[in-house]
């Protein structure tokens, strides 16, 4: 039997992880898509027995994982966060991508890569090469990393959200990392930044997906 084959398949969505914003990214994008899913916790960390069946999954042994069994013949499988957030919003375009508007999708997809490319990637950057012990290099992707957060006092000064009046992946991208450095953030420079990031705080799907991973 494959590692594919176990699943009983009563529920079209299964999410590997544990509580990081990569994870709580991936399960905030099946909450406001509304596409029902199970939760299987897994720590890179600390793997144990079930290490060899999760890498023919996730080769790279990395969190999340998500697998769609919707087509029982034909499950797929998807292992980084930010292509979950896609696909999610592949399942809800009127919901998460402004569907039908060419010039908001496009939007939506601008402010989105720009959370992923200028404040994510630096973030990450910047954490692993504080633990090899380049603080100097470390320091400058990190300052990098925050400026971009704060510039985007500018989106929110404009509309109710990230990318528009509607919310989309563009706040969930947004709103995981930016919870992740709130406490460094100078907030009384950020009204319009501080008023949306208590506004998507506050919506059930971010409740239930900061949670998901508990326990």
């Amino acid at each position: 039997m494959s590692v594919l084959e176990e699943f009983d398949h009563s529920s079209p969505f299964v999410l590997y992880g544990m509580k990081t914003g990569n994870c709580i990214r991936a399960a905030m994008a099946l909450e406001e898509a509304e596409l029902p899913y199970v939760v299987r916790h897994y720590d890179p960390r600390a793997p144990g027995e079930g290490e060899v069946e999760y890498r023919r999954l996730n080769p790279t042994g990395k969190v999340p994982t998500l697998i769609d069994l919707s087509q029982r013949d034909d499950p797929f499988v998807l292992t980084q966060s930010n292509a979950i957030v896609l696909y999610a919003g592949s399942k809800a375009p009127e919901k998460l991508l402004h569907a039908g508007d060419a010039r908001a999708q496009a939007r939506v997809l601008e402010r989105f890569t720009y959370f992923v490319t200028d404040v994510i990637v630096p973030n990450h950057a910047g954490f692993f090469l504080k633990l090899q012990g380049d603080a100097v290099a470390a320091k400058v992707l990190s300052d990098r990393s925050m400026a971009a957060i704060e510039d985007a006092e500018r989106f929110a000064s404009a509309s109710t959200f990230i990318a528009g009046d509607a919310f989309s992946i563009a706040d969930i991208a947004a709103v995981t990392i930016v919870s992740a450095v709130a406490d460094e953030l100078p907030w009384d420079r950020l009204p319009a930044l501080s008023r949306w990031f208590s506004q998507v705080r506050t919506r059930p799907a971010f409740v239930r997906s900061t949670s998901a991973f508990d326990g």
